[in-house]
């Protein structure tokens, strides 16, 4: 079956609400089939001293998509070789899944940097992007402001960071309502971010 499937990127250290409010709207309210949510294994702009193990990870983001129809989780990159691009993975699902049709779901302040990723024009040849809101967006002022393969969907902006919910909780905070519960036991169960 055909399917059109939206691509969440992240390294979900760990997955909070906000990551499920956008996935969900996505889901809901575009023209998306469905939305996986791509556990990254390092990002190569990120220090890789402060991620969880990758098997961690991805076990928050299964708890936190528990009960949600059309948000699935994946660990797509895991098997690729490091550091990885967005463009391969592109590449390697449409290749794996050659009926669906693979979209990029990015923040409008990931757009405003979107021409410095690794093979941008093949990405936006191949593939649609979907864009959320940002409160820090600000405006984008380049090519990607009216490009057809380039959808706006205004859903909520949510300003939640895992580095905030990181930094609560190595301070003793109490920040459950920011996590889904599964996610915030699984936590502290494992006294993560301690």
């Amino acid at each position: 079956m055909n399917k059109k499937i939206g691509l969440f990127f992240g390294t979900f250290n760990p997955i909070h609400v906000g990551h499920l409010i956008i996935a969900n709207h996505m889901a809901e309210f575009s023209d998306l089939d469905e939305v996986w949510l791509v556990v990254t294994p390092h990002n190569p702009h990120k220090k890789k001293s402060s991620l969880l193990e990758n098997h961690h990870r991805l076990e928050m983001v299964y708890k936190a998509c528990e009960g949600y129809e059309h948000l699935s989780p994946s660990n797509v990159e895991f098997g690729l070789p490091q550091p990885n691009y967005t463009s391969v993975t592109l590449a390697h699902l449409q290749e794996r899944h050659p009926t669906n049709r693979f979209c990029l779901i990015m923040g409008e302040d990931n757009l405003k940097t979107f021409h410095k990723w690794k093979n941008y024009e093949v990405i936006l040849e191949n593939h649609e992007i979907y864009v959320y809101p940002r409160i820090s967006g600000g405006k984008v002022e380049n090519e990607f402001r009216d490009h057809p393969k380039i959808t706006r969907v205004n859903a909520p902006r949510v300003e939640i960071s895992s580095t905030f919910i990181r930094s609560a909780v190595q301070d003793g905070k109490f920040v459950k309502p920011m996590l889904p519960h599964a996610v915030w036991d699984y936590i502290k169960l494992m006294n993560f971010y301690q």
